[in-house]
């Protein structure tokens, strides 16, 4: 073997890398099991504790604190960690509205009305949707004329063409979502998540939100949906809001003092309560103490006066040294800095009922939107309230257009233009903040957050302005974007939900851990009971590959979900099949007299071609998968992709190593024991002259199904078909489906589904779906809680809704499109490959007709079985069209190893004047051994997620189930006979 010296020098260096990158989840969850230790179950201390360690070192070999080891450790999914995933639609109808100036033009809202429907099926965007339908109802109207209106006409005018329209008003909706995407990003700051994830789908209008261990779906739900709120406000000087927290700092210290001394009595006693069970949590915490004494920043230090200063303890008043070093009021509306995990705190002291009274009622605070730089600090301003209803000075729909530029010096600023109503008021707003010697500041504010307050040089008349600063491009598009939300009303909606409770996301991480165990150990076994010695190196190669597998995840920042651990249990079963190939190889060597030493080498270099071209399949559908998928589907691909690469790399060269290191210690390695040494040897079964019973079996099974899903159908999941589900927990082991039934129909009618998914039961209902109301998802699991707790159904009074998902029609309809477009582009790119590599069309004929044919089987028996009691969770999701493409690339995986053999039969072990039926038949004889093995390890593997996998996947890895038994029978039976068929004259 050649190159051993690299190969060992790259396993190693992997292995350290691997070792590196899972270091800090291991450093993260034991700084996490400390503070679990010191809250004792209190969620609010466990929160502050961890606020508190942030900071610190807790890798202390590299130095590292926690916080960077939080970010770097292997990420859990919504399914295992709990949790709320969004997805928000933003309404182009509204905006399209309000860029007419609410045309009353019967044309224009026809059009809209039509493209809407149109939309619930089309990919394509919805601004051509609408242009479409409006010239097909007025082929000879002008679009200009409803848009180019008084305040769009800088952008459009009167005479343009409908194709120009059209550009602007896709332009404008690009702009309208992303600027729902930079308000939505800072709304989610406000939950409190750890690693929280916002995606903007590109060319769509849609945004995904995953939101980890979220307590209170309810209040996402209305902060999420909320209509973005733009104002202007001036400021207060530092000097004028200081004396005011001056003295909010002195009442505060008051009340401290006044508790104290009421506690004074029971202090004692509360001294004496055991501290020893939190004696290691403690030891972290204190090194933040003894960091902040050690620290000369003013803001970290965490000083022993606290009680005498409550609010200056938290909130670092805004000064700065002058040139004699003395501390004065930094001028400007900034009046205080506070670390993040302070700004509660801070909150809690300025709302409390006292010290409201102190505060004068024009004045406000507020936070800035981001920390600054590199830092975890906020700054606090204070905020003047102008009025009689004491609001802002100007609202954020007077402007016009927003956009980032640069200065003469090539500095990134904000160009900002108003209406003529809004710069009339803009004008005397200025001139005021730039009266006198000391200029101020106006409060750039969105959703109660201060986005940027920049000091007015001079009085701004004609509506046009430049704000400037410290800006990088980023934030100057991120401003632009928040001065258009007061403009652009482009409501965002949320149109599909998942809730996932951390009892059920603790429930996936021990049912996933299980099923990846015994997975692990069922196809181990059967290594070494089938292969002997031989076995133990696969077993070696295959440990070895899912903790490369876990390393690469882990470093690539990749989310683990519970679709990822099945990639990681049908990886294992996948990553043997290498072996087997090299393996049956090597036995076919030295049964024709070959040394061990030559043996494991040929054995090796024959087996390369039909595994390189098998994995590169099975990758081209992960790759498939990864691009048209979302959210799981993508968890999975990933997983799977990297499972192949990983385990190609022990397969081929792990394995080789220990087996070359064997040799040159002179064991005796067999690869087979005496039960297994002569299976399927000398098989001579008649495949291809059977084939047309083959036909008439896969036809009538196939012919039967589609007589299925045009009469019955299949059992959709709601991302299918839209509507709301849930998945509901009783304590009472005796309750039904059809308890749960009956009363889920007295309460919503028509349109639901209840069935049972091991110990729980699954309920799915149209319901309200088309409400889009903020409290429409609240009403309808109140309105389920109440038809379950009728007297009509007592005994299923203790009902917990373990996980609840939500998809509105829209999404529906467009994840049936993008599926069957998937699974088509899969069977056509794959087709394609086989054609590459084999260079005849029959054999890339064979593959497609065979990855058709397993499809249609599996979507076949989903549909003919969904009534049969038992198979429950036959159903149509996206869960399953990730089923359906594994299928097909294992399937391929499958057939390319048969084509590769007959391919070698033709071309090497036969004359051409030999019949190719028999050539065929006896090279499917041939590698029938390696067929069976590698599907009964794959069945293994799947029987063990489908037991111990739990009941959220279990739909999934019954798909796989069926589709590896139709896989195999495929390749054996249907792809072959195809090559046969098709090429008779072309095969000789």
């Amino acid at each position: 073997m050649q190159g051993k010296g690299v190969i060992k020098f790259f396993a190693i260096l992997l292995a350290v890398v691997c070792i590196y990158q899972l270091s800090f989840t291991w450093v993260a969850h034991n700084v996490e099991n400390k503070a679990k230790l010191y809250a004792k179950g209190d969620t609010a201390k466990e929160k502050v504790y961890l606020d508190s360690v942030a900071g610190l070192p807790a890798y202390p070999i590299l130095d590292h604190t926690y916080q960077y080891c939080l970010e770097r450790e292997l990420a859990l999914g919504l399914d295992l960690k709990g949790g709320m995933n969004v997805t928000m639609q933003i309404s182009l109808v509204e905006l399209l509205k309000t860029l007419s100036g609410n045309s009353t033009d019967v044309v224009f809202n026809q059009a809209l009305t039509n493209a809407s429907k149109e939309a619930v099926t089309s990919t394509t965007d919805y601004v051509t949707l609408f242009v479409n339908a409006y010239e097909k109802l007025n082929p000879n109207g002008k679009l200009a004329s409803i848009f180019s209106t008084k305040d769009n006409q800088a952008h459009l005018k009167f005479n343009a063409t409908n194709q120009e329209v059209k550009t602007y008003l896709q332009d404008e909706a690009k702009t309208a979502v992303k600027q729902s995407y930079t308000v939505l990003n800072t709304r989610i700051d406000q939950f409190g998540v750890t690693q929280p994830n916002i995606q903007l789908l590109e060319n769509s209008n849609r945004i995904l939100i995953d939101l980890p261990g979220v307590k209170d779906p309810d209040r996402v739900r209305k902060l999420l949906q909320g209509t973005a709120k733009l104002e202007f406000f001036q400021t207060y000087e530092n000097p004028d809001a200081f004396p005011v927290l001056s003295n909010v700092d002195k009442l505060l210290a008051a009340k401290s003092k006044a508790t104290a001394k009421d506690s004074s009595k029971t202090a004692v006693v509360a001294g004496k309560k055991d501290t020893t069970a939190a004696k290691g949590a403690l030891s972290l915490l204190n090194k933040v103490q003894k960091s902040s004494s050690k620290d000369s920043s003013a803001l970290a230090n965490k000083t022993a006066l606290s009680a005498q200063h409550p609010l200056f303890s938290v909130l670092q008043p805004n000064f700065y040294p002058d040139q004699s070093g003395q501390q004065q009021i930094a001028p400007g509306p900034v009046v205080g800095l506070s670390l993040v995990k302070d700004t509660a705190k801070v909150n809690a002291y300025l709302h409390s009922a006292d010290v409201k009274s102190l505060i004068p009622a024009s004045m406000k605070f507020l936070w800035g939107v981001k920390p600054r730089e590199k830092t975890k600090i906020f700054e606090l301003y204070a905020i003047k309230l102008a009025g009689a209803e004491n609001g802002p000075v100007l609202s954020g729909d007077v402007i016009n257009d927003a956009r980032s530029d640069n200065d003469q010096k090539g500095n990134p600023e904000v160009i900002m233009t108003m209406n003529s109503n809004g710069a009339q008021k803009w004008r005397t707003i200025t001139a005021e903040a730039s009266s006198g010697a000391n200029k101020k500041a106006v409060a750039i504010v969105l959703d109660d957050n201060v986005y940027s307050a920049p000091l007015v040089q001079n009085e701004i008349s004609g509506g046009v302005s430049s704000i400037s600063g410290n800006f990088t491009i980023e934030d100057t598009k991120d401003l632009a974007n928040v001065l258009k939300a007061g403009r652009l009303d482009a409501p965002a909606h949320i149109v599909d939900t998942t809730v996932v409770g951390p009892s059920l996301g603790q429930q996936s991480i021990n049912d996933g851990l299980m099923s990846c165990i015994m997975g692990l150990v069922v196809v181990l076994v059967f290594m070494v009971a089938y292969y002997n010695r031989a076995g133990t190196v696969a077993v070696v190669a295959v440990v070895i590959n899912v903790f490369f597998l876990m390393g690469v995840l882990t470093s690539l920042r990749a989310v683990l979900t519970l679709p990822g651990i099945a990639g990681i249990v049908l990886t294992l079963g996948i990553a043997v099949d290498a072996n087997v190939l090299i393996y049956e190889r090597i036995r076919e060597e030295l049964a024709l007299g070959k040394s061990i030493r030559i043996a494991v080498s040929d054995g090796f270099k024959h087996a390369l071609s039909s595994i390189l071209d098998s994995n590169i399949s099975t990758f081209l559908t992960g790759l498939i998968l990864f691009i048209f998928g979302s959210g799981p589907i993508q968890g999975f691909a990933t997983t799977l992709m990297i499972g192949i690469i990983t385990s190609l790399f022990c397969s081929l060269l792990i394995s080789r190593l220990i087996f070359e290191w064997m040799i040159e210690k002179g064991w005796d390695i067999k690869f087979s024991n005496p039960w297994s040494s002569h299976t399927f040897k000398n098989a001579n079964y008649g495949f291809v002259k059977n084939r047309f019973k083959f036909y008439i079996f896969s036809g009538a099974f196939i012919t039967a199904g589609i007589v299925s899903m045009v009469s019955q159908g299949f059992n959709y999941g709601v991302d299918f078909k839209g509507g709301r589900s849930y998945l509901i927990h009783f304590q009472n082991k005796n309750v039904t489906d059809e308890d749960v039934r009956t009363a889920v129909n007295a309460e919503f009618k028509t349109g639901n589904e209840v069935k049972t998914l091991g110990d729980k039961i699954d309920v799915t209902t149209d319901y309200m779906i088309e409400d889009t109301s903020v409290n429409a998802d609240q009403k309808v699991e109140d309105a389920l809680i109440s038809a379950l707790n009728k007297k009509a159904v007592t005994q299923m009074t203790k009902a917990d809704i373990s996980s609840s998902q939500k998809v509105q029609a829209t999404i529906a309809e467009g994840l049936k499109q993008s599926a069957v477009w998937t699974v088509l582009f899969a069977i056509l790119i794959i087709s394609a490959y086989i054609l590459i590599r084999f260079r005849k069309w029959q054999f890339s004929l064979g593959a497609m007709v065979a990855t058709a044919h397993d499809a249609l089987m599996v979507l076949s028996f989903f549909s003919l079985f969904r009534s049969v009691p038992g198979f429950g969770y036959l159903e149509i999701d996206q869960a399953f069209i990730a089923a359906i493409l594994t299928v097909i690339g294992y399937s391929i995986n499958d057939t390319v190893v048969v084509f590769d053999r007959i391919r070698e039969f033709l071309e090497l072990h036969h004359a051409k004047t030999d019949d190719p039926k028999e050539v065929i038949n006896n090279a499917i004889n041939n590698t029938l051994s390696r067929t069976i093995i590698t599907a009964l390890t794959v069945l293994f593997v799947l029987i063990v997620l489908f037991i111990f996998g739990g009941d959220v996947i279990r739909g999934f890895s019954f798909a796989l189930l069926v589709g590896v038994c139709f896989g195999t029978y495929s390749s054996i039976c249907i792809a072959t006979p195809v090559i046969v068929d098709f090429g008779k004259k072309d095969l000789r």
